[in-house]
């Protein structure tokens, strides 16, 4: 049943010619009981000006405006006929159509037009006179109108709903849209800091294995050695990354952990096996950090430590001093490489490569600050300041 209701309603002019066939119908059978008494006009006359009445009936919906208007005028000769039911059924039919799918000003217009030819098929002598029919008309008028208010305010209420749930789900792609570049963004940072650290630990070491080869064999297996752990954790990272990329499932497999900020003592024994001595100072517990401040900790420390392998030169040192507060995290690395041959002064907000632009956007995408440039006497300083606990 429901079925043939979804049915009805996505094609109306079934329906529509299905009360015409059935006022139709009606009008034959006044027409029939009328041929029986031998009384009234001919069935030749009355049988088109029926079918005349009736068929707008069909097209209601698809040309309310123009059914109406030709349905009043139709009501003048078949009232006058007598020839049936359907020319007063069909002006209230119209009415409320026109209330329904037009509005309310032509539907106030239409019932002043049908209130008036009313008026005057009565003082005519063409329909019965008197107070009582007129009144009878005038409460058939106001139902067909009242039923239309209700009809049509409910289409108004479905087509409200219809848009905005339409306008929810415009804003639920755009919003997965937008989670989508979020995601591949941090994806991108995530690249480049395992990309460019594992590259620049791999460069290093194989330099440094190349001039160890003959002289010191057993530094040279230790290089090796290097290679070959910061290679695999690179490819593990990389793979973890570009399952996301992919979007692969992987319900029920483990995933690899992030490192936190608590991994620091990890990634500095590994630049101190490049070859950059690096002396990590920690104020304070790293543990029960946010997960994203943590990691932005990492990778800010990271980065730097990076930047130190590939630009400070041979013989630079570098410093990590991370303290924790009870409101921040304040994460500051310094090195005395490259920089000791260049007079600078400082620049707290010098603009970088990708890598710096990737420190400052995790800075301020946890509500931190980030300040990256040349010491005044020489080397290079990245500040970083997180707050400990983040806004709701």
């Amino acid at each position: 049943m429901r079925r043939l209701s979804l049915w009805m309603r996505a094609h109306p002019m079934v329906g529509d010619t299905l009360l015409a066939l059935l006022l139709l119908f009606l009008d034959l059978l006044v027409l029939l009981a009328r041929d029986n008494v031998d009384d009234g006009p001919q069935w030749y006359v009355v049988l088109p000006l029926d079918i005349a009445m009736t068929a707008p009936v069909a097209l209601r919906r698809k040309y309310p405006l123009s059914t109406a208007y030709l349905i009043l005028v139709l009501t003048v000769p078949h009232s006058a006929l007598e020839a049936g039911i359907s020319s007063a059924t069909a002006s209230c039919v119209a009415l409320y159509t026109v209330v329904v799918y037009v509005g309310r000003r032509q539907a106030l217009l239409y019932l002043l037009a049908q209130v008036v030819t009313s008026l005057l098929q009565m003082w005519g002598g063409w329909a019965p006179g008197g107070w009582i029919p007129l009144l009878f008309i005038g409460l058939i008028f106001a139902l067909c109108w009242v039923l239309g208010e209700f009809v049509g305010a409910r289409r108004a209420y479905q087509a409200e709903m219809e848009a905005r749930l339409h306008l929810l789900e415009t804003e639920r792609d755009q919003a997965g849209r937008i989670a989508v570049a979020e995601e591949r963004g941090r994806i991108a940072r995530e690249l480049h800091d395992v990309v460019a650290h594992a590259v620049s630990v791999i460069v290093v070491q194989a330099d440094g294995a190349s001039y160890a080869l003959k002289s010191s064999p057993e530094m040279a297996e230790r290089a090796v050695k290097t290679i070959s752990e910061t290679g695999r954790q690179a490819l593990t990272e990389l793979r973890r990354l570009l399952q996301v990329l992919r979007n692969e499932e992987v319900s029920g497999e483990p995933r690899i952990p992030q490192p936190t900020a608590e991994s620091l003592a990890d990634l500095a024994g590994r630049v101190r096996t490049a070859g950059v001595p690096v002396e990590l100072s920690i104020d304070g517990s790293l543990a029960e950090l946010p997960a994203g401040v943590s990691l932005g900790v990492y990778r800010i420390v990271q980065e730097s430590l990076t930047n130190t392998l590939k630009h400070a030169g041979r013989g630079a040192r570098a410093r990590v001093r991370v303290r924790r507060t009870e409101n921040l995290v304040d994460v500051e690395i310094l090195d005395d490489g490259a920089g000791k041959a260049r007079a600078l002064v400082p620049a707290p907000d010098l603009p970088g490569g990708n890598g710096v632009i990737g420190m400052r956007e995790r800075a301020h995408l946890f509500g931190g600050i980030l300040q990256v440039g040349p010491q005044p006497g020489g080397g290079w300083r990245v500040h970083a300041s997180f707050p400990v606990r983040l806004d709701p």
